[in-house]
């Protein structure tokens, strides 16, 4: 099939665009503009800005399958009224402009890719689908009413859409939180979370590719929206440790109020990310279980060794 892939040049897209090649499939990649190329795709197609006006005619010339990863996503900006229509200009409007070419184009499914924030931020019981959304911030509100945007758009044209709900992914490239959290790991320093309670989900992009994969064919995706993660959550702790285990580090973990590291961080400037890292936030993802038959295909320790290897490989200067 020829499949258009927007982002290609991101975290995520870079991998899938090498892995539908593996698969056969023709290739086509959407970027904003700048992009290194990268010979696993046959073409590179400029669209430049995401919004309600993006023309997308040419990208979509005999396009088959649109799997839509580009978004605007953790920008901050002073004004909360500014954050959130920035946020809906591309994730909302922009992802409504390219359904709509695309069922014009005669595209038969297209994959958006979307977040458990439309979920929330975090609760005592796992997410699943059926809960009514409870966006907190911006991102999570914006890719909200994309989902029903696009649940507008298939009702009208006949477009089939799937919904992927995704908790944190990690995988070769990871960026943000889960990169820091390795460049500490490999420090050897000592750190403050032995005793931490919390559990979270996260996707291996390995796993996210694979049900990517099965929702671009299975007749049953059709109109819905899956939740999909690795099927183990764990805790912080645990989660450094297995990255340890992997780099063959020796761990030292001590205990710490947790009101007293909040302080810490928040004097460091980083109460935001200590708040992701800590709490909790857990996904079930049954209904692609049951309904598509899809299970992860890697474990989580799986994850974090080629997670860890590649980070070791590629950014040993940061060491």
């Amino acid at each position: 099939m020829k499949i258009l892939v927007t982002g290609a040049n991101g975290f995520i897209g870079q991998s899938l665009c090498a892995y539908l090649k593996e698969k056969g499939h023709v290739v086509q990649a959407a970027v904003r503009r700048h992009a290194r190329i990268f010979s696993v795709v046959d073409e590179y197609i400029q669209i430049g800005d995401i919004n309600e006006s993006t023309d997308w005619q040419k990208a979509l010339i005999n396009v088959d399958i649109v799997i839509h990863l580009a978004a605007r996503v953790h920008v901050m900006i002073d004004s909360a009224g500014d954050d959130l229509e920035a946020f809906r200009k591309v994730n909302v409007f922009g992802t409504e402009r390219l359904a709509r070419m695309a069922a014009r184009s005669g595209v038969k499914r297209f994959i958006f890719i979307s977040s458990v924030k439309v979920n929330g931020e975090g609760s005592g019981m796992p997410y699943t689908e059926k809960d009514p959304p409870a966006p907190e911030d911006a991102y999570g509100i914006s890719k909200q009413q994309a989902e029903d945007l696009l649940a507008c758009v298939a009702a009208e044209t006949g477009l089939q859409t799937v919904v992927l709900r995704i908790p944190l992914v990690y995988g070769q490239g990871v960026k943000a939180n889960f990169k820091n959290l390795m460049k500490i790991v490999a420090s050897g320093l000592p750190l403050p979370l032995k005793g931490l309670d919390n559990h979270r989900s996260f996707v291996y992009l390995g796993n996210l590719m694979d049900a990517i994969n099965v929702c671009m064919v299975h007749p049953l995706a059709a109109g819905e929206t899956f939740i999909v993660s690795d099927g183990q959550d764990i805790s912080i702790a645990d989660l450094i440790k297995m990255i340890a285990r992997a780099m063959n580090k020796k761990l030292i973990l001590f205990s710490l109020h947790p009101a007293v590291l909040m302080w810490l961080c928040a004097m460091a400037g980083k109460k935001e990310e200590i708040k992701k890292m800590t709490g909790s936030l857990l996904v079930d993802c049954s209904k692609i279980n049951n309904l598509l038959g899809w299970k992860p295909r890697f474990l989580m320790e799986e994850g974090i060794a080629e997670t860890v290897a590649r980070y070791l490989k590629n950014d040993k200067a940061d060491i």
